[in-house]
């Protein structure tokens, strides 16, 4: 039986072609899926939040391949993750919610990654913006796709809900020439070269 009580869902995609006036050889396609979700534990002090983690992957389930599905045909190199807690919750609930059990849905979805996922969590009120950090999904090192995309939620949470974000990108930044380690080098065993 269902323990998630999912008010809205909201798709994002964005597509950057150029970037400092150069054309990208291959576009930067970002995506990102928000469940806005009835947070059980709003207004009300809980020791155990187990079952928000386990909420979390009920929402991971139905949203990671949601964000999978609108990368089209352009394969998945990012992730991230982010959760706004409504003003009635608080940021430990967020972090609850955002746990590796979560991140394990999202790399189901993006067919592996080895990497911590980068996450951000918020307290916010109804149309809060949310920044999520992306980083490679092999090897958290790679300079070139440390990025973010921004997610506005024009209507929530509500104090009582949460707003919970998955996101997926390409490849990394457009005229990435910082140096670093490069996707070329990745080892791909610990999730950091």
């Amino acid at each position: 039986m269902s323990i998630v009580k999912i008010r809205k869902l909201l798709t994002a995609v964005e597509d950057t072609l150029s970037e400092g006036g150069r054309m990208a050889d291959v576009l930067l396609r970002k995506a990102a899926v928000t469940a806005i979700c009835t947070n059980p534990h709003a207004g009300i002090y809980a020791e155990d939040l187990s079952d928000l983690i386990e909420l979390s992957v009920e929402v991971g389930n139905l949203i990671a391949p949601m964000t999978s599905a609108l990368m089209g045909t352009y394969p998945i190199q990012s992730y991230g993750k982010g959760a706004i807690v409504g003003l009635a919750g608080e940021l430990e609930h967020a972090e609850a919610v955002l746990t590796t059990d979560y991140g394990n849905t999202m790399r189901d979805a993006a067919g592996g990654g080895k990497a911590w996922i980068c996450h951000m969590a918020k307290r916010g009120a109804a149309g809060s913006s949310i920044d999520i950090p992306l980083a490679h999904k092999d090897a958290l090192t790679v300079r070139s796709h440390y990025d973010y995309m921004t997610v506005h939620v024009p209507d929530g949470p509500m104090p009582d809900e949460i707003a919970i974000t998955c996101c997926f990108a390409n490849r990394g930044r457009l005229n990435h020439r910082i140096g670093g380690h490069s996707v070329e080098n990745i080892i791909g065993i610990d999730g950091l070269k």
